[in-house]
Parts: C-alpha cells; structure tokens; sequence
C-alpha cells in the first residue's frame, strides 16, 4: 500500500497514526460533512457506515450500538496483511471524529488490529487514552453503549437532509461510473469545494496524475475541467437554493466560495438571475 511504502521511505514505523494526527478532517469531503450534521454521534457513525463506499471502496465501516458501541473495518479485495499504516491511520481519524463531532475527549474502552507490533507506542497510547491489542481477529473500536447517544455540536437537520439526499445519488451512480474519469473528477470536487481546493492541480495530485495528462483524459471524454467544474457547481447551487432554510451564505461556502458576492456574480452569469431571486421565482 502507499502509506506503508512511503513509511519504509521516510523510516517513519508510526507513519500513519501521526498523518491521521494532523490533517484537517474536513478534507474527507461530503462524508465527514454528512456525520458532522447528524444529530446523534450514533447517527453520524450510522451514515459513515452507509456512504463510506464514497471515499473508498477497499475498506467498508460496520457499525454495532447494542451492548456497546462498535466500530469495525471490513477489507473489500483488499490485502489487510500489507496495509498496516493504512489500518492505523483510519482507526485514530475515527477516533478523532468522535472526539469532534461531541467535542469531548472520548477514550476508546478497547482496541483491536489484526496486524502485529509488539506494543503500543507510547505517545499512540496517550493520544487514543488505551492500548491497542495487535494480532487480534479484528479491526475494531469499541466505546461504551451510552456514548452513541451523545449529541453532534453544531448538527443541523436542514443541511443533514440536503447532504444526505446528494450522498444517496453519488453513491448510486458511483457503480455504473466507475470507468468515468469525469466522474472520479466530479467526486473530488464535491469533496474539495467547501475547502476552496477544486483546483485541476489538487485533484490531478488525488488521481494520482499530472495536470496535463487529467487534461488530456476529460479531453478524450469531449469535457474541460471548468466545464466540469461549473456544471456540478450549478445543479449543486440550484439543489441547495430550493432548501428555504439554507442561507445564501452557507451555499456559496458549500460551493467554495469566500464570499457572497462571488457567488451571486457567478450564478447570475450561469442562469441570469441571482441566487435569492432564484429561489423566489422556484418557491413553489
């Protein structure tokens, strides 16, 4: 796997827990905003489950809440030996949404990985609040029962519902697309646009392509990257208006803009109307 390449590269053995440590996680993209908008921590765990697919196909969540709270990883063609660093970095990053989305230092009551090391880093065990058991028949985290019902700081059920309904079409075309390489543009973007980062460069680097070959392979399918980029902004801008709820200022931000005013230039440019008049001439 890439991690644990770059891990022998860099002569980094705890490559993947200190990654997971430090980057934003609001880069997961629409996931991460489909659980950071869910009610309970429970729920939230319940979508991750659902629409992980979104974001990688080789590892699947399986959520338990009846005695205790169980978060388990399930391999998908996936050779589970070889992914070390992969595994660890998972496990801290939904450790850390936990942490985040009930702001509160949640501790793990146990830990399981099913690759070895002869113990827990030191500095991996202060940061998670247990020790991990290596060489278990799993890969799984286990709270107790009663933090599922621990409420999201910040949920918000209008914006829940709206994520929610775009999470279902993605991941229902995501099958039948799979060979698109506009697609796979498309799914970067909806996850970089609240980060202001669908660029033809960030996204070329997540393909794991140069700038010109991206350009030549949307070439091949008769599209540019603006014209990708401008079409999935739009029918996003025009779903997100019909929410009565949803303020101008939050879509623009969803659709990677700074400010209001950017947004309102560029959808009166697609549609010759701004956005608020959009959405009174559609109130019914």
């Amino acid at each position: 796997m890439v991690l644990d390449l770059a891990a022998k590269q860099l002569h980094d053995d705890c490559l993947g827990f200190r990654l997971a440590r430090n980057f934003e996680l609001g880069e997961l993209g629409l996931v991460y905003y489909v659980m950071a908008s869910s009610d309970r921590l429970v729920d939230a765990l319940g979508n991750a489950e659902r629409y992980c697919a979104i974001n990688n196909e080789g590892v699947r969540l399986r959520i338990c809440s009846e005695r205790k709270l169980a978060i388990g990883f399930e391999y998908l063609n996936v050779d589970r030996p070889s992914d070390r660093h992969h595994m660890e970095f998972w496990l801290v990053t939904l450790v850390r949404i936990c942490r985040t989305l009930t702001n509160s230092r949640l501790a793990p009551k146990q830990i399981k990985l099913r690759h070895f090391r002869p113990e827990t880093p030191p500095d991996v065990r202060s940061h998670l609040g247990c020790d991990i058991d290596f060489g278990a028949g799993t890969d799984e985290i286990l709270f107790p029962a009663t933090i599922g019902a621990l409420p999201v700081v910040g949920a918000d059920v209008h914006l829940n519902k709206l994520l929610l309904q775009y999470a279902d079409e993605a991941l229902g075309k995501r099958a039948s697309r799979r060979a698109s390489v506009r697609s796979h543009v498309e799914d970067q973007i909806a996850q970089l646009l609240p980060h202001g980062k669908a660029n033809t460069s960030e996204i070329a680097r997540r393909l794991g392509m140069s700038r010109r070959t991206l350009g030549r392979a949307l070439s091949a399918e008769e599209v540019t990257f603006s014209t990708v980029l401008e079409t999935l902004r739009l029918a996003l801008a025009k779903r997100y208006l019909q929410e009565k709820k949803l303020p101008v200022s939050e879509i623009a931000w969803l659709l990677g803009y700074r400010e209001i005013g950017s947004f309102t230039h560029a959808f009166a440019r697609w549609t010759g109307k701004t956005p608020r008049d959009f959405r009174k001439s559609n109130s019914g």
